[in-house]
Order: C-alpha cells, then structure tokens, then sequence
C-alpha cells in the first residue's frame, strides 16, 4: 500500500488546476526570462583563441561555421581525465538529436573541453556521438570563461565561478567514499577532476566579430539536462533524496547501465 497520499479523480484534478495556474506563471516569467538574456550588453571578444578540431585548428570565428550564433558547452573532460564526467555525458547524450535543428535555426553548437583532441575523439566514438566537440587544450579559453580551475586557485582555497566567488571544496574523510569513486569514472581523484567545472557560453557573430552575449553554470544548466526535465514530471522526481549507497541515486554513462550491451546487440 503507497505511503503517498491519494484522493479521488476530482480532487487530483482540483489540485492539478492549482499546480497549473503556478506552472502557467513560471512559463510567463521563463519567457521574461528570455528576454532578459537577449538584451544584455554584448562583449567584443579581441583575443585570439585556437581550437582543435576534426577539421584541424580553428579560431573562436571560425566555430561558427556561417551562422550567426554560437552555443558552447563547456564539458568537463580535463587534459588528465580517461573519460568524460558522467554528468556532462548525460547532458551531452541529447545534443545529437537537436544539433541538427539549431544549425538550421542559424546556431552551431559546440562541445568544448580542455583534452586533448585525440581523448575528445575516442571518448566520443565510444558514446556514439556526432555533435561538433573541439579542444581548447593549452589555450586560455576555459580558464577565462571560469570553467577551469588551476592549482594555484586551489591550493588558495577559492575561485570565480557562477559570477561569484566560490570555495574550493573537499569532502571530508567520513563521507568521501562516494566523491572519490565518481571522479574516478574519469580516470582521476576528487582534486583533479573539480579543476574541470560546467558551463555554457552563448556568442554571436555580426561583420567579423565575435560577441560573447550570455554564460551559465551551475543549476543554471538543469534546463539543458533533458534527463531532469523527464524526472522532475516523474512521481519520484529526482530520485536525489535516496541514500548514496542506491544505485538509482546516481546515473551513469549510457553504456554503463546493466544490459547496455545487449541491447546493442
């Protein structure tokens, strides 16, 4: 028998019109929002990053591709990881479907992440993905843009993130067990891979010059994650007030699920 409380069809339904009027609201204030976003100032970007590319090296312009528009993710893959992180994969697992959309709606997207090129091209076979991924290695891209944490900012115990300035954070020994293990989904230890942090970056292209327009981080990506926009339709929401030991509390890379290579079969 549910813990969940339950009542007759009339009153989910007199409780679901409640829960629309306030979802009716959010989507008025989420298309604000978006106004919001596209009226804010635009910065000229004068520095010359390079990237690498399948198609060999190229410039911030030259991402583009002929659009006009320019939509970054900043994946957490850093020089050192053996694999991309877990939760950028999961993101990253929907940009087949609509990148193709956005390149015909004047967008290019982009995966962009400090590996080397050679890592991003392995790993990317492996997912099965066909996105545009290119490598900022060795250039000042991430660090700029506060996606790339140097040990100088660690061993001083804070950085720039999120538009503010964040701690660095260690776990502390009687609850670590689980950091530890995640980060070791990529081939590192705890310090090594929170050098790498999420992002997104939007840029515009206008007589040769690239804008930067909008950046977010954080929570400010859950509306990219479409995983969490299933899940937060879903009874159980999240799933993330289960215990750390349940292997529902935490996903993992497409193919690492149980029966994932079978079903390729």
């Amino acid at each position: 028998m549910t813990s969940h409380k339950t009542g007759t069809r009339e009153e989910w339904l007199a409780a679901r019109l409640e829960l629309l009027e306030a979802e009716k609201t959010l989507t008025r204030r989420s298309d604000e929002l978006a106004r919001q976003r596209q009226d804010l100032p635009w910065v000229r970007i004068d520095k010359d990053y390079r990237f690498e590319t399948d198609e060999g090296s190229a410039s911030l312009a030259g991402l583009f591709r002929g659009r006009s528009q320019l939509l970054v993710y900043h994946f957490m893959f850093g020089p050192a990881y053996t694999a991309g992180c877990p939760s950028c994969s999961a993101i990253a697992d929907g940009f087949n479907g609509f990148a193709i959309h956005l390149a015909n709606h004047d967008v290019m997207l982009w995966a962009v992440s400090r590996a080397p090129l050679a890592k991003i091209q392995g790993y990317k076979q492996r997912m099965g993905w066909s996105f545009p991924w290119a490598s900022s290695f060795g250039s000042d891209f991430n660090p700029d843009f506060d996606v790339a944490l140097t040990e100088e900012q660690e061993r001083a115990g804070a950085f720039e993130y999120n538009f503010r300035e964040s701690p660095v954070w260690s776990p502390p020994e009687d609850i670590r067990g689980p950091f530890d293990a995640w980060a070791a989904t990529t081939g590192t230890d705890w310090a090594t891979y929170t050098r790498e942090l999420p992002g997104m970056s939007a840029f515009a292209l206008e007589d040769g010059v690239v804008y930067h327009t909008y950046s977010a981080y954080a929570r400010g990506l859950d509306g990219l994650w479409g995983m969490y926009q299933w899940l937060d339709r879903a009874p159980q929401g999240r799933n993330e007030a289960r215990g750390p030991d349940d292997p529902l509390n935490f996903f993992r890379r497409h193919d690492e699920y149980p029966g994932a290579n079978e079903a390729k079969k």
